[in-house]
This record gives C-alpha cells, sequence and structure tokens, in this order.
C-alpha cells in the first residue's frame, strides 16, 4: 500500500518504498502516469485514511464533524480531530511502535485515562487528559522494552510525558500547520462534498 501511494504509511522502519521507491507492479519504475483530478483526490484521501487506520465510514463521519465545526476551516478540524484519537495519541507519545499497535493496545485494556480504563481506539481526548499505562499491564512482554525505546524519543510539543512512570498528557491542541503540508486535505474535502 506504502508503494502505491507514494509516501509510508504503515510505520514501520523496514516498509516496503525504502526498498522500491516506485509504484508496484510490472511497469511500475518506467510508467508514471498523470492522474486525473478524481485520482488525486481519491489518492490525498486514501493517505490520510491509511495512515490512521480508519475504515471509510469513520473517515466519512470526521470529514462530516470537521465540516459542520464552523469555527476552524474544514482541514483543520480534520486534522485535530485525527491527531486527539487516544490511539494516535498513545503512538505520537511513543508508547507504541506504529498506530495499529497502539490501537492493539487500546483494545486489550492496557491504557488508561484520567485513571480510568478506556478500550476505545477512536476516544477523543481534550486538552488536559492524562494517559498512562495500566499497572498490571507493565509486566506484559510489549511493554518489556519500552524504556529502551523512550531513552532517545522526544514527543511532539503539544504532548508532555513523562519518561519514568509511563504517563502522557496534552497540553495543547495539535498545531495543523505542519500535518496540512503533508497533505491536501482541500482536494479530501472536495471529494467528499461531490
Amino acid at each position: 500500500m506504502c508503494r502505491r501511494l507514494g509516501m509510508s504509511v504503515c510505520g514501520r522502519e523496514k516498509c516496503a518504498l525504502k526498498r522500491k521507491p516506485y509504484p508496484p507492479g510490472v511497469h511500475g519504475k518506467s510508467f508514471r502516469r498523470g492522474l486525473s483530478e478524481f485520482g488525486q483526490q481519491l489518492k490525498e484521501k486514501q493517505k490520510v485514511k491509511f495512515l490512521y487506520g480508519l475504515r471509510e465510514t469513520q473517515f466519512r463521519n470526521y470529514i462530516d464533524k470537521a465540516v459542520a465545526q464552523r469555527a476552524t476551516p474544514s482541514g483543520e478540524a480534520i486534522i485535530r480531530n485525527l491527531e486527539m484519537r487516544l490511539d494516535n495519541v498513545i503512538y505520537r507519545l511513543g508508547l507504541a511502535p506504529t498506530r495499529a499497535g497502539a490501537r492493539q493496545m487500546v483494545n486489550h485494556g492496557h491504557i488508561m485515562v484520567n485513571g480510568k480504563r478506556v478500550n476505545i481506539p477512536s476516544y477523543q481526548l481534550k486538552v488536559g487528559d492524562a494517559v498512562n499505562i495500566r499497572l498490571g499491564s507493565l509486566q506484559k512482554g510489549v511493554f518489556m522494552n519500552l524504556a529502551m525505546a523512550l531513552k532517545k524519543y522526544a514527543p511532539p510539543g503539544w504532548l508532555e510525558l513523562d519518561k519514568t512512570n509511563y504517563t502522557g498528557k496534552v497540553i495543547a491542541y495539535p498545531p495543523a500547520d505542519d500535518l496540512i503540508r503533508s497533505y491536501n486535505l482541500s482536494s479530501i474535502v472536495e471529494y467528499y462534498s461531490r
């Protein structure tokens, strides 16, 4: 999927795109076809959808919610809602190696939000929410090498991480500027406004 979209959406170190930076197929290296406007919009939608690990219906709901929030531009609202998902915050804090791994941690009940166990990956966090790993889960194999992984890791500026207690806190909304540059969000909104 990474090779088809032209960017790494899997989140792994051994991404196929690093080994073969061209589209898949027999003519992947030599044949570059120009995309229509619809094709470009579809590709941008697929990039964001696969990056955050969402199904079509879930992603459509995020788009509808963002368009309904008239206070902020649609693109910023889309990114803000996606970045404030619990599974994404766990990934951004460095507590999971991939977004899929973070989703599984949440589903298995290893994560607590404000002292309460939450097992819904799409749970929307708010500024001031505290996230931590459940004490009973710290002995699990998934978390054994977490201290080593967090030594070199620095979370984004809108998150705060305590590396000794494995706790994190949302201290601000994510700045949309960095993320909007990566995607053409206006084409995603246009795709769904058909």
